[in-house]
């Protein structure tokens, strides 16, 4: 919509006033510079303004008033951002950061506030709007890109994407699973930060066969941290920072029957004692992390103890037995070939060159199992004494210092 004048048919401008310095001490609302304006408020086509409070606004004169392709260059000279808005503040055409230049017109004039388009211009000379220029990890403060990295706290399975470039994400759950895109999509260069702040293991695994350090996945306890990076084929971890915290203290705990879950607390201590008389079978639930604990049954009665994080393996204890326990934040693994305070010892059959019990200083002297039904002994690999259901067989010459008595020979 433009305004023609009856007597040439031409488009009637305002008056062009070329330059004006304003000094915003309050909201200013300006007016075209038309025949007959007395007051101090008249647009000018370029402005350079100050201000001495964010709360004062520079307002624009009605849109209806002028034609499309009005405009003014409007620069920032104070230390303090400008809000310019339509014709009686109804709406914010620019914020002008402090230094900033922008060039802005109307493209469409039908009411008051009008239509405004936007050109950014850089710091006293054209340049790049900074906030356009922001991409994923970047963020514009003033006319300058400067890196960006927000934290987000998760405590369910997340897939990380493209636009977590940059981002720190904090676990803060029991365990867990944080799945990468593929790498290929996600492409060279990218990268986030992990840290696991919960009560369980973090599981960081690839998508599409692609590895983590070499591995399929790599697994982040309670306190550890880093920077995963990608190549565009694979995944790296940077700066893998391990907890250094280690409680090698004992839990000493009473219980009689059922199910005692572990607080984060009580499982942090490596070495645990189960004390009372039991009137059923106990059941103590682990968090699903890795560690190791030395578990002691110290408990009386004819009932079990077992460990267990809820899934996977699990371990039973007698009464009056220990064990020491692998946790892979699923299963519970025996590390010992035998509970101690058990009434029996079970060896692996063994061979000829490698008993199953045996010297250190001398592996192929011991004893082992050749067959069903009998008790062998090597000496450097060779068997000199064999044992079976139907007697005694000695390989090699005897020296019997008190002689032999008794059977036939």
């Amino acid at each position: 919509m433009s305004y023609n004048s009856p007597f040439t048919g031409n488009v009637i401008q305002p008056t062009d006033v070329a330059y004006r310095s304003i000094t915003l001490t309050a909201t200013l609302q300006l007016t075209w510079p038309i025949n007959g304006t007395t007051a101090d408020d008249a647009a000018a086509r370029i402005m350079e303004v100050s201000s001495s409070s964010s709360a004062y606004f520079l307002q624009m004169p009605p849109a209806n008033q002028a034609s499309v392709g009005q405009d003014a260059l409007i620069r920032n000279v104070g230390s303090v951002a400008i809000t310019v808005k339509t014709f009686g503040g109804a709406g914010t055409i620019i914020t002008i950061p402090a230094g900033s230049s922008y060039y802005i017109y109307i493209t469409a004039n039908p009411t008051t506030t009008g239509t405004w388009g936007i050109i950014a211009y850089g710091i006293g000379s054209s340049g790049a709007d900074a906030a356009t220029l922001a991409g994923y990890g970047m963020l514009a403060i003033g006319q300058t890109l400067n890196q960006s990295q927000p934290v987000t706290t998760f405590s369910s399975n997340y897939t990380a994407v493209a636009a977590d470039r940059s981002n720190t994400y904090v676990w803060t759950g029991g365990a867990g699973t944080l799945t990468l895109t593929l790498a290929s999509t996600l492409g060279n260069n990218w990268f986030m930060f992990i840290r696991n702040s919960g009560t369980g293991a973090l599981t960081v695994v690839g998508s599409g066969g692609n590895t983590i350090n070499g591995s399929a996945s790599i697994i982040l306890q309670p306190g550890d941290s880093a920077i995963i990076v990608c190549s565009g084929v694979t995944f790296y971890t940077v700066g893998l920072g391990k907890s250094t915290q280690f409680a090698f203290t004992q839990l000493s705990k009473a219980v009689t029957t059922g199910s005692y879950t572990l607080t984060a607390a009580e499982a942090s201590n490596v070495i645990q004692k189960y004390t009372g008389a039991l009137s059923g079978n106990v059941t103590i639930v682990v968090p699903a992390t890795v560690q190791v604990y030395y578990i002691v049954n110290a408990t009386s009665g004819a009932y079990t103890l077992t460990v267990t994080t809820g899934s996977g393996a699990t371990a039973v204890l007698t009464t009056g037995t220990q064990a020491t326990l692998v946790c892979d934040s699923v299963n519970l693994y025996n590390a010992n070939t035998i509970l101690a305070g058990s009434t029996n010892i079970s060896l692996n059959n063994g061979s000829v060159g490698a008993p199953s019990l045996n010297f250190s200083a001398e592996t192929t002297t011991g004893i082992y199992r050749a067959a069903s039904g009998e008790f062998d002994i090597a000496i450097l690999g060779v068997n000199l004494f064999a044992l079976t259901a139907t007697g005694l067989n000695i390989n090699g010459t005897g020296n019997f210092t008190s002689g032999i008595s008794g059977g036939t020979f």
